[in-house]
C-alpha cells in the first residue's frame, strides 16, 4: 500500500500525478489544480474511500507528481501520461465498432474517393464516421454521378494508364478519366473540392450553380449537356435529402448523449456540420476509476479530442450535464480550434429535442450493450471458475497465454502467443516468434519440445528482464510482455508441458505462473505431477474456453508460418543485383511498369531515374544485357 509524502512535500501548484505499483508500472494518472489537496484526499481511512479508489491505493506502492502552470497545461500533461502508460485504474473509452469513413486522398496527384476503416493517414479527408457501410456506399454512388471523380486503386489507375484506355466508370460517367487525359489537372482539382465542399454541408451553392449551368445550356439549345446537368442535379438533391438537417446552416456542433450504469456507460455523439448531421459514432466507457457526472463529461471530452479529431473541434460541444472542469476543458478546446468553444448543457428548444434524441439513443445502444454483456460475461465467468475449480489455480485466471508452434519438415520454424483478458481475445498483446535454434533432421523430423522451450523461454525470460529493470531505466511504455500470465498453456501433451515446466523451474517461477497443457487428440487437459489427464466435462464453458485459445494459438501460428514460407518461395528475376534492395525494387517495377519493361530498359532511361544511383542503373542492365 502506498505511504502518504511526509508533510509539506507536496506542492500547492497545479499538475499531474502518477500511482506506481511494487514494479514501477503506472497505474493511475490524475490532475489536479491544487496537487497537495487532491492528493490528501486518496491518505484517509480505506472505508471512506470508493471501492475502485481504495484498490488503486491498496495496490499501489509509490506516488510521483509533476508541477505545471496552469490547469490546460496539466490536463495536457495528464492526457499524455495516460496515452503513454495506459495505466490499468483510468478510464477506458473503446469503440463498440469499427466505423466506416468516407476519404478523400487530397494530397494525390490526382484524387480518390474511397471507404476506409482502421487507422487514419496524413494528406486525407475524412467525412463520416457513418453508421454503416452500405449507407456511405449508397451516399458515394450518387455523388459519383454530380463529381466523377476516381475511386480506383492505384495499381488500377496505373495499369489502364498504360494501356490507354478507360474502364467501366468512365463509360457509365462515375469517373472524369484522368488516367487517360480525358480531363486535365486544374478542372479535376475543381470536382474534388467541389465534392469536398459538398461534405462538408456547402450544399446550396452547388445546387444554385449546377440549376444555372443548365439553364444556361438548354437556353444554348445544347440539350445533351443540359440533361447530363439535369441527372447531376438529382443526383445532388438525393444525396442532399440523406443528410438530416437538425440546426442552423452556419452551426457545427458536437452532441454527446449518455447512458451508464456503476461498471459502464454508453457513449453517442452525433456529428453536425453546417446544420446537418454528417456522422455518428458510439463508445462504451470501462468506469475503473471513480468518476462523478463532471468528472465522467471530463474523461469523455480527453477522449474524443485529445488526439486529433477527424472532423475537427466545434463551435459548440452539447452535453447532458456540465463538466466539473468546466473553464479549464473550454480553453484546452479553444487552442485546439483556434476560436473560442462552447461546452453547454442545452435547457430548452431545438438543441435540448436533439440531445434527448441522441441521448436516448444511447440508452437503446447501451440496453443492446448490456443484454450483449450480461450473457456473455456469466458466460466467461462461469468458465473462469471452472478453471480454476479443475486445476486448482489460486484464482480465477484472467490473464490465460497459450502457446503452439507450426512449421513444415522442420523448415520456417514459428511459435505463436495469444491472450486471453477476462475470457475475451486482446489481439494487442498476441506475440509472434521465430524460431532460432530448432530444424528438422534429414528424415524432416522435428523437435516441437525444444521450439516449444525456447519460446516460452524468451516470453518469460522478457518478463522478468522486465519486472527487474530499474524504473528510471526503463522505457516509456510498458514493455511486450510486461504482465505474466495467470495460466500458461501449451498447445500439446506430456512431451510439451514438460517442456514448459522444465523452462518455468529454471527461471524460479514455479510458484507464480500455473502451466496445463491440452492435447487435440482427445481434449485431455494435462498438469504437472499428474499422469493421468484432468477430468473437464465435455460441453463445460471451461473446456470450450481452452479449446477456443487452443485452436486461435493454432490459426495465428500458421498464419505466420505461411507468411514467412511465401516470403521465402518467392523470387524475383531482380533479386542479388548489389544495391538493389526490396524497397528500391518496387520502386522500379512501378516507375518503369513491371519487371519485364526493367529487363528490356535502356541504360540512360535507367540513370534518368532518381531513387536509382548510376552504379546500381549500371548492374541492372548489365544483369539483363550483357553476355
Amino acid at each position: 500500500m502506498v505511504k502518504r509524502p511526509p508533510a509539506g512535500t507536496i506542492p500547492e501548484a497545479p499538475g499531474s500525478y502518477q500511482f506506481k505499483d511494487a514494479h514501477g508500472r503506472v497505474i493511475y494518472v490524475g490532475k489536479a489544480s491544487n496537487l497537495r489537496q487532491r492528493l490528501s484526499n486518496y491518505f484517509q481511512s480505506p472505508r471512506n474511500l470508493h471501492p475502485r479508489t481504495a484498490q488503486m491505493v491498496e495496490t499501489a506502492e509509490s506516488v510521483e507528481w509533476t508541477t505545471v502552470r496552469n490547469e490546460v497545461e496539466a490536463l495536457m500533461l495528464e492526457y499524455s501520461l495516460i496515452k503513454q502508460h495506459r495505466p490499468r485504474f483510468n478510464v477506458r473509452l473503446r469503440d463498440d465498432k469499427s466505423y466506416p469513413f468516407l476519404a478523400v486522398t487530397v494530397d494525390d496527384q490526382w484524387p480518390r474517393a474511397l471507404v476506409m476503416r482502421g487507422r487514419k493517414r496524413k494528406g486525407t479527408r475524412y467525412f463520416g464516421p457513418y453508421a454503416h457501410a452500405y449507407a456511405i456506399r449508397d451516399t458515394l454512388d450518387l455523388l459519383l454521378r454530380s463529381f466523377p471523380i476516381r475511386t480506383c486503386s492505384p495499381n488500377k489507375f496505373d495499369q489502364h494508364e498504360r494501356l490507354g484506355r478507360p474502364c467501366l466508370l468512365f463509360h457509365i460517367e462515375k469517373c472524369a478519366g484522368p488516367c487517360v487525359g480525358e480531363i486535365e489537372e486544374v478542372p479535376y482539382r475543381e470536382l474534388v473540392n467541389e465534392l469536398i465542399d459538398f461534405l462538408d454541408g456547402d450544399t446550396d451553392e452547388i445546387v444554385d450553380r449546377l440549376e444555372a449551368d443548365m439553364q444556361t445550356a438548354a437556353t444554348d439549345l445544347e440539350f445533351e449537356r443540359a440533361a447530363r446537368l439535369r441527372d447531376r442535379l438529382t443526383a445532388v438533391r438525393k444525396a442532399i435529402e440523406k443528410q438530416q438537417m437538425v440546426a442552423d446552416r452556419n452551426e457545427d456542433l458536437d452532441v454527446i448523449g449518455i447512458a451508464e450504469d456503476e461498471l459502464e456507460a454508453s457513449v453517442q455523439v452525433f456529428y453536425v456540420r453546417r446544420g446537418r448531421v454528417v456522422g455518428r459514432k458510439g463508445f462504451i466507457l470501462d468506469k475503473v476509476e471513480e468518476l462523478t457526472p463532471g468528472r465522467l463529461i471530463d474523461r469523455i471530452l480527453e477522449s474524443m479530442y485529445g488526439d486529433e479529431p477527424i472532423l475537427g473541434v466545434p463551435k459548440q460541444v452539447l452535453v447532458p450535464y456540465e463538466a466539473a472542469e468546466l473553464a479549464t476543458y473550454e480553453e484546452w478546446l479553444s487552442m485546439g480550434r483556434g476560436s473560442k468553444v462552447q461546452v453547454r448543457v442545452p435547457q430548452r428548444g431545438d438543441k435540448r429535442a436533439l440531445l434527448e434524441t441522441v441521448t436516448r439513443n444511447a440508452k437503446e445502444e447501451f440496453t443492446r450493450h448490456r443484454l450483449r454483456r450480461a450473457s456473455d460475461h456469466n458466460t466467461r465467468s462461469r468458465a473462469l471458475t471452472e478453471l480454476q475449480d479443475h486445476l486448482g489455480l489460486p484464482e480465477a485466471p484472467l490473464r490465460i497465454e497459450c502457446y503452439d508452434m507450426a512449421h513444415l519438415q522442420g523448415t520456417d520454424y514459428v511459435g505463436s502467443m495469444v491472450v486471453l483478458e477476462d475470457g475475451l481475445p486482446n489481439k494487442r498483446e498476441y506475440r509472434r516468434f521465430k524460431v532460432n535454434g530448432v530444424g528438422g533432421d534429414e528424415t524432416g523430423a522435428s523437435d516441437d519440445y525444444a521450439a516449444m522451450a525456447e519460446v516460452v523461454r524468451r516470453r518469460l525470460q522478457a518478463y522478468l528482464d522486465e519486472r527487474d529493470t530499474p524504473v528510471t531505466e526503463r522505457g516509456d511504455k510498458p514493455g511486450k510482455f510486461a504482465y505474466p500470465p495467470q495460466l500458461l498453456l501449451v498447445d500439446g501433451g506430456k512431451g510439451q508441458l514438460n517442456a514448459a515446466k522444465r523452462v518455468i523451474e529454471e527461471l524460479e517461477l514455479t510458484d507464480e505462473i500455473p502451466v496445463a497443457g491440452l492435447a487435440k487428440r482427445f481434449e485431455e487437459v494435462f498438469v504437472p505431477g499428474r499422469s493421468e489427464p484432468v477430468e473437464i466435462p465435455r460441453g463445460s464453458e471451461a473446456l470450450f474456453m481452452l479449446q477456443r485459445i487452443r485452436d486461435e494459438a493454432h490459426r495465428f501460428a500458421n498464419t505466420f508460418h505461411r507468411e514467412r514460407r511465401s516470403k521465402r518461395m518467392t523470387v524475383s528475376a531482380l533479386d542479388g543485383i548489389p544495391g538493389l534492395g526490396e524497397i528500391r525494387q518496387k520502386k522500379l517495377v512501378k516507375a518503369l511498369g513491371g519487371v519485364n519493361a526493367v529487363k528490356r530498359a535502356e541504360l540512360d532511361e535507367l540513370r534518368e531515374l532518381s531513387f536509382l544511383p548510376d552504379a546500381v542503373a549500371e548492374a541492372v542492365y548489365a544483369k539483363f544485357h550483357d553476355a
